[in-house]
């Protein structure tokens, strides 16, 4: 009979593990998504301002032979 009681508390006690362990998957997973989402946003950001110094270094008056204001 005791085999039985034993078999039974280590069948409680995976059981829970496994619980602990659905839970932690689905809190990373979670994690996971929202660092992605950030990431996308970042990227696209990075992107857009990449763009908008090409555009002001392409309008930006050349460089002058002028002194600089030191001499």
């Amino acid at each position: 009979m005791d085999s039985i009681e034993e078999l039974s508390d280590r069948i409680d006690r995976l059981e829970a593990r496994l619980m602990y362990q659905d839970v932690t998957i689905e809190t990373l997973n979670q994690t996971i998504t929202q660092q992605w989402h950030k990431i996308d946003a970042l990227t696209r950001q990075l992107g857009l301002l990449g763009e908008r110094l090409r555009e002001a270094e392409a309008s930006a008056p050349a460089p002058g032979n002028e002194r600089p204001p030191h001499y």
